[in-house]
């Protein structure tokens, strides 16, 4: 352990036993907050690193179901309230800028923006519509929840969803409803916390545990929980590593 490093959360996946710890990230030098103590296998790390470093582009917006990209290979979903961070978290996990289009106005992603990769890893990216923007017309907000439920519900290549938690405010009713959503589906889904280095680290322990424990009820949810920060990196392999296991386990 290192020095000034206490224990926090602890994590049961398979064989494989994660400890989120209280300190000093050995990523960077900026103080209290949340990191994953056991590294997940270094293989799936590089792999991971390799995948997400090649050439990612655009290829397809969606404002209806009825306008979708024909389903081919692989497809993760990221799902979210307005402002959570989504295409930050895309930019962040392909290392670039400006591949996902962020925005400080809630509700301006509106339709199901679709990324791929390098040609032989037959993987895409997608990124949803946020929800829960009150600001928004009604009717606008009901056309986006129909598009995101039906797209979770009908989509035969979509192989796990995402679903981002700003870890400054922790899970919402508006985040719950989502996953009854997702847990009437086939569709696998794990939780990502974002925006963790902009939260003190005895308040985002109590968020972990809060979120860890609406999870709980919710047994289709992945057990893992991810804590990421884009602005900072932290998370980033692990999730990436997430993603190329999800590929590997799909494609046996």
């Amino acid at each position: 352990m290192m020095p000034g490093l206490v224990p926090g959360i602890s994590v049961l996946e398979g064989d494989k036993h994660w400890t989120w710890m209280v300190g000093p990230s050995p990523r960077h030098d900026e103080p209290e907050i949340f990191w994953m103590a056991a590294e997940p296998d270094a293989k799936l790390i590089e792999q991971g690193r390799k995948l997400f470093a090649g050439d990612w582009r655009f290829i397809w917006a969606s404002p209806s179901i009825e306008t979708l990209p024909p389903m081919a290979g692989l497809e993760v979903a990221f799902a979210g309230r307005s402002n959570v961070g989504k295409s930050s978290l895309i930019n962040a996990l392909t290392g670039r800028s400006n591949l996902a289009r962020t925005s400080h106005t809630p509700g301006r992603t509106q339709e199901l923006i679709f990324f791929e990769g390098p040609e032989k890893a037959g993987f895409r990216l997608v990124d949803m519509p946020g929800y829960g923007y009150a600001s928004a017309p009604k009717t606008k907000v009901a056309s986006w929840t129909e598009l995101i439920h039906k797209f979770l519900l009908g989509r035969a290549t979509l192989a796990r969803v995402y679903v981002l938690i700003d870890a400054r405010h922790g899970i919402k009713d508006v985040d719950l409803d989502v996953l009854k959503t997702l847990d009437k589906s086939a569709v696998s889904y794990q939780v990502v916390l974002t925006k963790a280095d902009q939260v003190k680290a005895g308040e985002l322990k109590t968020v972990i545990a809060d979120t860890t424990a609406a999870l709980a009820k919710h047994p289709a949810a992945f057990p893992e929980l991810l804590v990421t920060s884009s602005r900072t990196g932290d998370g980033m392999p692990e999730l990436r590593a997430a993603m190329v296991r999800l590929i590997e386990e799909r494609r046996r």
